[in-house]
């Protein structure tokens, strides 16, 4: 019997599906030709093929959960029909759950974050309709276990706006969004009225590492050195808005910073703070009314797994934003093994943060029940 960390359900901040080769069908007759189709690559493992972007996505890659070394290897090589059933089926999604000791996942998409980076809006636009009402039927056979999170192509403020209030309507609890909007950049006044709307219709926003240009990261050295840069769009992403005064004018506007670790996020608050104090120059024409850890500390959420670090400088955060993740079914997964590890990592915690850390933390983030 797994040991209980809590006296609540603990719920992932952060989970995937895996989509499957229908889950385009819906789309209009304009795209049924050019929606990504999964075909058999070489190796014999299943891929998305997709108009407008010259590499495939190795969907079978997107579930390889608990796998290490070689068997990620041979994932590549895999069937569709050989990966975690519950990347699609969201039944066998609650058993899934059940094995890990968890009672609920806020749950993004895998092709869907590789898609942000399409050349063309009107069928990034397209794509992610279809994949909103996909996603709502996926999880409406237990909203409180399976917290879906719509897509925007933010192909303008106004469209995005209305992109709010459809995914409000499908029964998913906030949006994740693309590392860049198609018109001048997040920094702009021109969507502040987007940010009016995310509050006033109670929807957190996201951004989740891999969903910006170069989301791969291009790095000098050994492939590996790119793994080590994923997480600085997110970085560009929060310095952006909180120096551009977003949250200043939108203080009650709540961002998730998914899936970028946090153990850095101390050293990045203290620069944040040092580089208006300290170094005017440098700063430019920042004013800020409090310091921009402050809007850090209020304002953006965390996401991470397996962090032993942001947990033991847990001090230096605001507790009640830090959320943790089990990332299922991807390769940098905690699952089967997620109690195990919570219950190592959390082990200098008092019973309050556990709570804020496993559960509190996102239950109120998006409402929950």
């Amino acid at each position: 019997m797994q040991q209980q960390i809590i006296d609540k359900p603990i719920i992932s901040a952060d989970s995937h599906i895996t989509e499957p080769p229908q889950i385009y069908d819906a789309v209009s007759s304009k795209y049924r030709d050019t929606a990504p189709k999964m075909i058999t690559a070489e190796n014999g493992g299943s891929v998305f093929i997709i108009d407008g972007m010259p590499d495939p996505f190795p969907i079978t890659l997107a579930s390889g959960a608990g796998l290490r070394g070689p068997q990620l290897a041979e994932r590549a090589k895999a069937r569709f029909e050989d990966c975690y059933v519950g990347g699609w089926d969201s039944k066998q999604r609650l058993k899934d759950q059940d094995d890990d000791g968890i009672g609920g996942e806020v749950i993004y998409p895998s092709l869907g974050m590789f898609l942000c980076n399409h050349p063309d809006l009107a069928y990034r636009t397209e794509m992610f309709r279809a994949y909103n009402e996909w996603l709502s039927d996926y999880c409406s056979i237990d909203r409180k276990r399976l917290i879906g999170l719509g897509q925007t192509a933010m192909a303008s403020p106004e469209q995005g706006i209305r992109d709010l209030e459809e995914i409000k309507k499908l029964g998913l609890k906030g949006v994740m969004m693309p590392g860049f909007p198609d018109i001048e950049d997040y920094d702009h006044e021109m969507y502040d009225p987007f940010w009016e709307a995310a509050v006033e219709l109670d929807m957190p926003l996201s951004f989740h590492i891999l969903t910006y240009k170069d989301g791969l990261g291009k790095a000098r050295g050994p492939k590996v050195n790119a793994f080590m840069s994923i997480i600085r769009g997110n970085q560009d992403i929060i310095g952006t808005m909180i120096f551009s005064g977003v949250f200043q004018r939108h203080p009650k506007l709540r961002v998730v910073c998914a899936e970028a670790d946090a153990g850095w996020v101390p050293h990045y608050m203290y620069r944040m703070d040092h580089a208006i104090k300290t170094n005017p120059f440098t700063a430019g024409q920042v004013t800020l009314e409090k310091d921009p850890s402050d809007y850090f500390r209020e304002n953006i959420y965390l996401t991470f797994q397996d962090d032993i670090i942001a947990l033991k400088l847990k001090d230096f955060f605001n507790k009640e934003r830090m959320m943790w993740a089990s990332d299922f079914p991807h390769l940098d997964s905690t699952y089967p093994h997620s109690i195990k590890m919570l219950t190592e990592q959390t082990s200098e915690m008092t019973q309050q943060e556990k709570t804020w850390l496993l559960h509190d933390n996102v239950s109120a983030l998006y409402s929950l029940n």
